[in-house]
């Protein structure tokens, strides 16, 4: 039977596994990960993803309306599949520095202090995460395991979910990745397998060294002394990939230098559009601005204080996941007031779900939902009020947009996750968005000012649709005295260029890892179409 074994505890039959862990964080579990799930579709087999728990503010909405992590659901694309939340039974939203809400299977539980939800709730999850790899593993012929930050941690190693304690649930074989553009990359794999024990080490079948720039000549010994030091393989080497049109897991990827994002050529330098995005501390679902950074068009900024404004083009307020504490923190750190006075000489400025919400006149918390503050008064751009609840909207819809009347409406599609509620006090405006939750119910979305410049929407993933971006940053350079870009000129449509970073990522994989190996390791027959 193709890529399946029988289970006997079960009494059915399950796809074969594989786990890719790392020596620490953001090392490329995510990226390898979604590389193998295409590599195994690309050569005829079923995969899926899985990531029994993931601590990430950027998160997706499945087709039932459920919240997973993003890195999942990117990896479910590269596996040509509908994302579920069996692929990530348990997400962490963290709130705050030792706090995050905890969602199952895609709809909130509660908030957990970090020490409670060890004590109490990792004990429960451990059934809740088998069983979803089980179905998981009914359904495919094979599912890639990701783990979470090193699965040497031995201060947690106790109640291990997501890492070695779950490879051994799940009879999966280990592949280690590290990031030998940190530096230390051998010490930080054999100290990884200094600090498991036997068992442990003995499921760990070879190391993915990745991030490597440079002569791989140089690495050769020591490469050499890695395999013979540990009596593992080293299944490759994968040099740095430039410009991959995936998504980032977390905000790790935006922090440290807050970097500038653009795809031009140093030769095309110019008419470059400068959009700053506010890098709030609790920002999340920041790949909504992923499409902008591969327009020919765009520098893409994140901004974290004044001394880095500059005179931007267009301003965009992104989602938070403390609405209230990120808005208090806007205000100490001078950046609204530069933002509105950026909006009253006519900019352009855009609020994402949470940044949505702070344009409003008042934002309120009874319940303690999001945050200890109460109450604020918002922006003020927009005439309705905001109180957060118990309840999240987590939605996918579709629809069309139109932010002035002077726009041609365009189809879009993206998906709610909030948990605030909003009240008018009088007419918007306009609504920029009509949108089908199913095919019964339309409703207004977003509000926009009369002249468009200003808008807003709880709807992320706004910026995937083509022609809704390409229409908003040609109104921006019109307004600029600068031609619209039209035909060839605007480039490879967005999900067109993500499918072609896929199969990109995959290519690049196979030429620097031994696949051949991999397959054995993983006890499949490769099946290529080559």
């Amino acid at each position: 039977m193709k890529a399946k074994e029988w289970n006997a505890e079960s009494g059915m039959t399950a796809g074969r596994t594989l786990m890719i862990q790392g020596t620490a964080s953001d090392v490329g579990k995510s990226v390898v990960t979604a590389a193998l799930c295409r590599i195994f579709k690309q050569d005829g087999y079923r995969p899926a993803p899985f990531k029994s728990q993931n601590m990430s503010l950027n998160s997706y909405v499945t087709a039932d309306g459920k919240e997973i992590g993003r890195a999942q659901a990117m990896q479910a694309d590269a596996c040509g599949i509908n994302a579920t939340t069996d692929m990530n039974p348990i997400l962490l939203k963290p709130s705050g520095d030792m706090r995050s809400q905890v969602v199952v299977h895609g709809k909130p539980l509660r908030d957990y202090e970090a020490a409670e939800y060890r004590s109490q709730y990792l004990p429960i999850a451990g059934g809740i995460v088998r069983e979803a790899l089980q179905r998981l593993r009914s359904r495919h012929d094979i599912v890639v395991l990701e783990g979470a930050g090193s699965p040497a941690e031995i201060n947690l190693k106790d109640r291990d979910i997501v890492n070695m304690q779950m490879a051994e649930w799940a009879e999966a074989p280990v592949l280690l990745v590290a990031d030998i553009d940190r530096g230390g990359v051998f010490a930080a794999i054999v100290g990884t397998l200094e600090l498991l024990e036997k068992t442990e080490r003995d499921r760990v079948c070879g190391f993915i060294i990745n991030k490597f720039r440079g002569d791989l000549s140089l690495l050769q010994p020591g490469l050499a002394w890695l395999e013979e030091r540990t009596g593992k393989p080293v299944l490759g080497v994968l040099s740095h990939l430039p410009d991959l049109a995936l998504e980032d897991e977390d905000s790790l990827a935006i922090g440290g230098q807050l970097p500038s994002y653009s795809m031009q050529s140093e030769g095309t330098q110019r008419e470059r559009l400068d959009i700053v995005v506010l890098r709030l501390p609790r920002i999340s679902n920041f790949t909504d601005m992923d499409p902008l950074r591969f327009e020919a068009d765009v520098s893409l900024r994140y901004v974290s204080s004044p001394g880095q404004w500059g005179n931007p083009d267009a301003v965009i307020v992104p989602g938070s996941k403390n609405t209230l504490e990120d808005l208090a923190w806007l205000r100490e750190q001078g950046l609204e007031s530069l933002l509105l006075n950026h909006k009253e000489r006519g900019g352009w400025t855009v609020g994402l779900c949470g940044g949505y919400e702070m344009m409003g006149l008042e934002l309120s918390d009874p319940q303690g939902v999001e945050s200890s503050k109460g109450s604020m008064t918002g922006m003020g751009l927009f005439p309705f009020r905001i109180q957060f609840g118990e309840e999240k909207t987590t939605l996918q819809v579709r629809g069309r947009a139109r932010i002035t009347s002077l726009h041609e409406e365009t189809d879009i599609e993206g998906y709610e996750i909030h948990m605030g509620t909003m009240e008018w006090m009088k007419p918007p405006d306009h609504q920029p968005f009509r949108i089908m939750c199913d095919k019964r119910n339309e409703r207004s979305e977003g509000a926009a000012s009369p002249d468009g410049r200003t808008w807003g929407t709880f709807l992320h993933g706004i910026f995937q649709n083509d022609a809704f971006r390409r229409q908003w940053l040609n109104e921006i350079r019109t307004s600029k005295g600068w031609a619209a870009l039209e035909g060839e000129a605007v480039g490879i449509p967005f999900r067109q260029r993500r499918e072609a970073a896929f199969d990109r990522l995959a290519e690049h994989v196979r030429t620097c890892l031994n696949v051949p190996l991999i397959y054995e390791i993983a006890g499949l027959r490769k099946e290529s179409s080559d």
